[in-house]
């Protein structure tokens, strides 16, 4: 199978895990394990499954030039990103979390043109526009958008994390050129896992593992597995062969793959407004995502 092709349908199951995580993390915070010590748990199990399948099939050498870089990509894609997202996640609602999130691309496209001189096309910037038209209709249908005072704390700690995830992004693309993606989610996680142990000792140390219910348990186990091991992996690697930019605009699927889990389930149904807010998001995911004639020559 094509290598481009392969990177798409990567970011399609990474988003899809990212669609299903909201629910999930919102059913075990904070009832059951506070935000910081949720991060953590999922910085060491994510540590422990990175560092097993680097040292069995991987064992590369970093550049010691390169290890600083991994550290400060460790601030931005593991620290910052997945406090501030849980924390925020834990003091807002899900609805107002995904409307903030949908900022990221744009935030991606204008970080990616100061960092790495990525363009700005005209066709880039249609492309966001749509897919955000797109996924804010799909997510405001779910409910209203709420940014009160009562929700604006939660509300910046998303957009905060959003913004840490786009420089992420385009700090760790040149690495991806160099490493295979095991090996930077080693470093990066290692670094991580400094990071976010005075945040979160406490709060994991407080929990009480006897008496968390079975469906709890499950989920902890989806977040740390699928939603930090998998999906981390599924995304550098296609961030090995695309852009930032295109990478970070896969997020508009996530509230229509969240629709389709729904009617799946029997809690959503289908209408002429889901299927034309799906189309603008595909049609901006392809614009963004597809290279016009003048960049393929």
């Amino acid at each position: 199978m094509n290598k481009t092709v392969l990177a798409h349908i990567s970011l399609f199951f990474a988003n899809l895990i990212y669609a299903l995580n909201f629910t999930f993390a919102k059913d075990v915070m904070p009832n059951f394990i506070n935000p910081s010590g949720f991060i953590l748990l999922r910085v060491i199990g994510a540590l422990f499954l990175f560092a097993l399948s680097y040292f069995l099939f991987i064992n590369e050498k970093v550049e010691t030039k390169d290890v600083f870089q991994l550290a400060i990509c460790g601030v931005f894609g593991v620290a910052i990103n997945q406090l501030f997202f849980f924390e925020g996640l834990n003091l807002t609602t899900p609805i107002n979390a995904s409307i903030v999130m949908t900022i990221n691309p744009i935030l991606v496209i204008l970080i990616s043109f100061l960092i790495i001189r990525e363009s700005i096309t005209f066709r880039k910037i249609l492309g966001i526009l749509l897919g955000l038209f797109g996924a804010a209709t799909l997510i405001l249908k779910g409910g209203g958008v709420d940014f009160s005072s009562s929700h604006q704390t939660g509300n910046l700690l998303v957009f905060i994390n959003a913004s840490s995830y786009g420089v992420y992004l385009v700090l760790v693309k040149p690495l991806l050129q160099k490493y295979h993606p095991i090996t930077i989610l080693f470093y990066v996680f290692g670094f991580g896992l400094l990071y976010v142990i005075p945040f979160g000792f406490n709060s994991l140390s407080d929990v009480k593992w006897g008496v968390l219910p079975n469906h709890i348990c499950l989920e902890i186990a989806f977040v740390v597995v699928c939603t930090t091991f998998i999906a981390y992996l599924l995304n550098s690697s296609a961030l090995k062969r695309l852009s930032p930019t295109t990478v970070s605009v896969y997020i508009y699927l996530q509230p229509i793959l969240a629709s389709l889990f729904a009617v799946f389930w029997g809690a959503d149904n289908i209408d002429n407004q889901k299927i034309m807010a799906a189309l603008l998001i595909f049609l901006g995911v392809y614009l963004v995502s597809v290279p016009s004639l003048k960049e393929k020559k």
